[in-house]
C-alpha cells in the first residue's frame, strides 16, 4: 500500500530544526496506551545505525538503541525490525554510494547482514540477551503456511528471551518480490505477531507538513484520519536508506488498518518514546476501519493467483455495500487459478479495488460470467467470493 503524498526530498535533517521552539512532553490517551503496550515492534532505519561521515555501523548509536529497548523489555515483548544490511556492507566493500543494481545491492546485504547481526549481538549481550536473525521475503509472508511458520518462530524466540531481529532477505529477494522497504515490513510483522504497538524510528523527530528545515514547517502531533495529512509533503530515502517519511507514513497507516497504533519519531528520542511515548507523532486506529487478521493478510500480504474484472455495479456492491461477489458482476477472468486461492478484484478500468478468496477455478468461472444466480445449475449457485473472505481498499481516509 502507498499513501499518495506528493514527494519533496528531505532526509537526514536535524533531529529538531533550530527554528522550532522546543516542545514539552506530549500527552494523550493514545500515548498512555502506547507506553503500556505489552507486545511491540520497533523499527530502526539505516541512518540511525551508521556513522554520520561513513557507511560504517556506529557502535555508539546501536548501544543507545539497545539500552532503551532493554529497559522496555522489563515490561514488554519486543521484536526489532532492523534496516541497515546494505549500508553496513558498503564500507567493507569500499562502496562510496548506495548501489542501484540488484546484484551489487544483494552482495552488500550479504556482507552487511553479518556485520549488523554481530553488532546487535554484542550490544544485547551486555544485558544477557541473545539475538536471532530472521530474514524474510515477501513470498514468506504471502504464503499462508510460511507466514504461520514465521509467526511461530518469532513467538518461540520471544519465549526463549531472545530478541528477534527481522530484516528483508535482500540477498534472495527479487525486484518483483520484495517488501519495498523495512517500514512496510515492520507493519506487516506487527500484524503477523498481533502486536499492540509499532514504533518507527528514523532521523526526524516526527511528521511535519513539509521539509522540517524550512521556516514555518508545522509539526503534526497526531494523525487520526487521512484528512490530517491534507497538504503534507513527505520525502524519499536518504543516502543510505530506501525509505523516507513517505514510506513511514504509508507504513503507519497500513499498521493502523490492522488495529495497531503507531508512534513515529527519531532514534535520538528512543528513550522517551519507549518510556512514556511523550515524543513524536502518533497514528490512531479507527475501529470501523479495522481489518481482521485474515483480511489484512489477504489484502496486503498474500500472493495472488489471478484476477477478475467487475462492472461498475459490482464494484459498488462489494465496496460500499459490503456484499459478496457474484458471477453476474464479473466481466473478465484474468490468469489461471484454483478455488481457495487469493485473487485480485479489479474495477472496469483495471484498477485493483480489493482481494478475496475465490470459490471457483478460473476455467469454471469463465463459463458462468455475467450469469444471474437462478441461471446457474444448483451445484454452482454460490458466490464467487464470499463477503467474509473479501477485503477491499475502500475507505482509506
Amino acid at each position: 500500500m502507498s499513501y499518495p503524498l506528493p514527494l519533496s526530498p528531505f532526509d537526514g535533517e536535524p533531529i529538531v530544526p533550530e527554528h522550532h521552539a522546543p516542545r514539552g512532553p506530549l500527552q494523550s490517551p493514545l500515548r498512555e496506551e502506547l507506553s503500556r503496550a505489552k507486545r511491540i515492534v520497533v523499527k530502526i532505519g539505516s541512518s540511525s545505525l551508521t556513522k554520520e561521515d561513513s557507511f560504517i555501523t556506529s557502535t555508539e548509536k546501536i548501544n543507545h538503541i539497545v539500552d532503551a529497548i532493554a529497559t522496555r523489555m522489563g515490561t514488554s515483548d519486543i521484536i526489532l525490525v532492523s534496516s541497515g544490511a546494505v549500508a553496513a556492507g558498503m564500507g567493507p566493500l569500499g562502496l562510496q554510494k548506495r548501489p542501484s543494481d540488484l546484484a551489487t545491492k544483494q552482495a552488500a546485504a550479504a556482507v552487511g547482514q553479518i556485520h549488523l547481526a554481530y553488532e546487535w549481538g554484542v550490544s544485547f549481550a551486555r544485558y544477557n540477551r541473545s539475538v536471532a536473525q530472521v530474514l524474510l521475503t515477501a513470498s514468506d509472508i504471502g504464503a499462508r503456511d510460511r507466514a504461520r511458520n514465521a509467526q511461530r518462530t518469532l513467538d518461540r524466540l520471544r519465549q526463549l528471551r531472545t530478541v528477534p531481529i527481522v530484516n528483508e532477505n535482500d540477498t534472495v529477494a527479487t525486484s518483483e518480490m520484495h517488501f519495498g522497504d523495512n517500514d512496510r515490513l515492520s507493519a506487516l510483522v506487527a500484524n503477523l505477531v498481533g502486536a499492540d504497538a509499532l514504533f518507527l524510528f528514523s532521523d526526524v523527530d516526527g511528521l511535519y507538513d513539509k521539509n522540517p528545515s524550512e521556516p514555518g514547517a508545522r509539526f503534526i502531533e497526531e494523525v487520526r484520519t487521512g484528512k490530517d495529512l491534507n497538504g503534507v509533503t513527505a520525502g524519499d530515502g536518504g543516502r543510505v536508506g530506501t525509505g523516507g517519511m513517505a514510506t513511514k507514513v504509508s507504513a503507519a497507516r497500513l499498521a493502523t488498518r490492522g488495529g495497531i497504533p503507531v508512534l513515529l519519531t527519531s532514534a535520538e528520542n528512543i528513550d522517551a518514546a519507549l518510556a512514556d511515548a511523550s515524543v513524536g507523532t502518533v497514528f490512531h486506529t479507527r475501529e470501523e476501519r479495522r481489518l481482521s487478521a485474515w483480511k489484512f493478510w489477504a489484502l496486503y500480504c498474500a500472493d495472488t493467483g489471478g484476477a477478475v474484472r467487475l462492472d461498475a455495479g459490482a464494484v459498488k456492491a462489494v465496496t460500499a455495500g459490503g456484499n459478496s461477489l457474484l458471477a453476474v458482476g464479473i466481466t473478465e477472468v484474468i490468469g489461471e487459478f484454483h478455488a481457495g486461492e487469493i485473487i485480485d478484484i479489479m474495477g472496469p478500468e483495471g484498477e485493483v479495488i480489493g482481494r478475496g478468496e475465490v470459490r471457483f477455478d478460473s476455467a469454471e468461472l469463465r463459463g458462468i460470467l455475467g450469469k444471474q444466480m437462478e441461471e446457474l445449475p444448483e451445484y454452482q449457485r454460490r458466490s464467487v467470493v464470499h463477503a467474509d473472505y473479501l477485503s477491499n481498499y475502500a475507505s482509506r481516509i
